[in-house]
């Protein structure tokens, strides 16, 4: 059942999808293992295999009823497998639109689990501009609108 609220939610999560696939269609498999430069931080890669485990473990809580733990697809992905990592966006972005279309908004819970992925999913973005930037990776266009980045 759709109604305001979740119809809400699914265009939100669709577009921060679309940013994640503009990233990953755009960004050379050598950047996948990169890290900020003396700072403590993980891989491109590994913010992505969080994004794609958040997708897939958050749904799966909510169908659930309770958390299940935390699993990503990418889990054992070789760092650098480009088309791995596009395809597990485009899957797990399928898993929660399947998981949308299902969605009761009565279930307060469920409904909870989608929009801490929705928190989940801009938060990561925040993080990836912060690579995007220390690394001299080009921003997408559509991360330049959608976030006001200097294009530079």
């Amino acid at each position: 059942m759709t109604t305001p609220l979740t119809g809400t939610l699914r265009r939100r999560l669709a577009l921060a999808n679309e940013l994640y696939v503009d990233l990953v269609a755009q960004l050379p498999a050598s950047s996948l293992g990169a890290r900020l430069r003396e700072l403590p931080s993980d891989s491109i890669q590994n913010q992505l295999r969080c994004v794609v485990g958040a997708r897939e473990s958050y749904t799966k809580a909510a169908r659930a009823g309770s958390w299940q733990g935390f699993a990503s697809s990418l889990d054992h992905v070789p760092t650098g497998d480009a088309d791995a990592v596009r395809a597990a966006v485009r899957d797990s972005h399928t898993a929660v639109e399947e998981f949308l279309d299902g969605l009761d908004p009565a279930d307060d819970y469920a409904l909870n689990q989608a929009f801490a992925l929705l928190e989940h999913e801009t938060q990561h973005h925040g993080q990836l501009i912060r690579y995007l930037y220390g690394l001299g990776i080009p921003r997408p266009a559509s991360w330049q609108r959608q976030y006001a980045l200097d294009g530079d």
